[in-house]
């Protein structure tokens, strides 16, 4: 008998790879989602076919602006008092803080993304940007905020981690040393190769932990190095969404200027799914440069395409990119763009990573490697055979 699983997710407001990995899992079992927040023409068009239902923001949350705490706190609290009336065999919960569903809930399989990362990894960061007089707040705040997620999480019945990195994020925040890794696959015949257009590629939602700059630092540090008649063969492109939430939508006005002072580089926001394949398949390279990246379908779509990766050597991509075999590891914006040249002066080679690439994700990132293991932990969980 099929599976009856709910998922849980905390928004579905943008096209992201947390958000094509929960639509093929919903679709591989036509299960319900609920969602805090639900833009359904800003995500992906199939969750229109899907049962989605949002369940969020309540009456007094509507009084405060649109923005990270009141966001945070429709979340968090929309979850937290959620309580299921219709039958099911197990619950999917994905983006925190939408594993708080088992606050009044049980049977729940977390596929962990990352753990809250305003309140571990990057509190610390977040703190930084605070006026000196919101910062005792803030530190009370967070503390409740660590004190509930973290009452919820001993008692869930399982975690996948997406990568080894959020694994060990698990673990040290959690103390949860029962999390497996399980990683996100990609529908890999999608993509495909269409040669080289002479440009570069940064595929990714606009946020500053994606650190565009990066990637435009980068770009600038290349075209440096060429010589007249090469400035102006290649480009730069940077294709993602965009949050409307204030802190985002102020990045994407200093990367806007930053693009405006540098020569061939162009933003796409909105790209659909067929124009982002288009854009890989033709691209000379794909950047990644995000801060400690989770996981990254980046990297994987790349290859995918017979694309050379170059990514930051953290986080995720250091997972998921064999370093001189499908891409390049790099430890600054000079090195990206050393191997930015390099890669452009020896199509050759460019191609033969290529190739090594595809082959690396048809081997390791199929969704059949993926469902095999996530069935056979749905199945223990309904039957009740997963111990903590």
């Amino acid at each position: 008998m099929p599976i009856k699983l709910i998922i849980a997710q905390s928004n579905l407001t943008l096209m992201g790879g947390a958000e094509r990995v929960l639509l093929k899992i919903a679709q591989h079992y036509n299960a319900k989602i609920y969602t805090a927040e639900y833009e359904p023409n800003n995500t992906f068009k199939e969750f229109k076919d899907l049962d989605v239902q949002a369940i969020g923001r309540n009456r007094l949350l509507k009084l405060l602006p649109y923005g990270r705490i009141s966001q945070g706190l429709n979340y968090g609290l929309a979850f937290y008092n959620l309580k299921l009336r219709e039958d099911y065999d197990v619950i999917n919960a994905h983006m925190a803080p939408s594993h708080w569903i088992r606050n009044r809930n049980e049977r729940v399989l977390w596929y962990c993304h990352t753990p809250l990362r305003d309140v571990y990894d990057l509190y610390e960061y977040r703190l930084s940007l605070k006026k000196p007089y919101q910062k005792p707040i803030y530190k009370i705040g967070i503390n409740a905020i660590r004190m509930i997620d973290q009452s919820i999480v001993k008692n869930i019945e399982f975690i996948f981690a997406n990568s080894k990195n959020t694994e060990s994020r698990i673990a040290k925040y959690y103390g949860r040393k029962d999390a497996e890794v399980l990683n996100g696959g990609i529908n890999y015949k999608e993509f495909r190769n269409n040669g080289d257009y002479k440009y570069f590629l940064y595929p990714s939602r606009i946020s500053p932990n994606k650190r565009q700059e990066y990637a435009i630092s980068s770009f600038r540090k290349f075209r440096a190095g060429l010589n007249a008649k090469e400035k102006d063969r290649y480009k730069l492109i940077i294709c993602g969404a965009v949050s409307k939430d204030k802190a985002f939508q102020e990045y994407y006005k200093k990367i806007k200027e930053e693009v405006r002072k540098t020569q061939d580089v162009q933003i796409i926001t909105g790209a659909s799914e067929k124009k982002l394949a288009e854009l890989y398949s033709k691209a000379t390279a794909v950047l990644y440069p995000p801060l400690n990246e989770d996981y990254g379908l980046v990297p994987l779509e790349a290859m995918a395409s017979w694309k050379p990766v170059i990514a930051v050597n953290e986080g995720g991509p250091k997972e998921t990119v064999l370093h001189g075999k499908t891409g390049f590891l790099v430890n600054s914006e000079n090195e990206m763009a050393e191997k930015m040249k390099y890669i452009a002066e020896h199509p050759s080679i460019a191609s033969d990573i290529g190739k090594n690439g595809r082959k690396h994700v048809e081997k390791n990132y199929s969704w059949e490697v993926f469902f095999k293991k996530f069935d056979k932990k749905l199945q223990e969980i309904k039957k009740g055979k997963t111990e903590k």
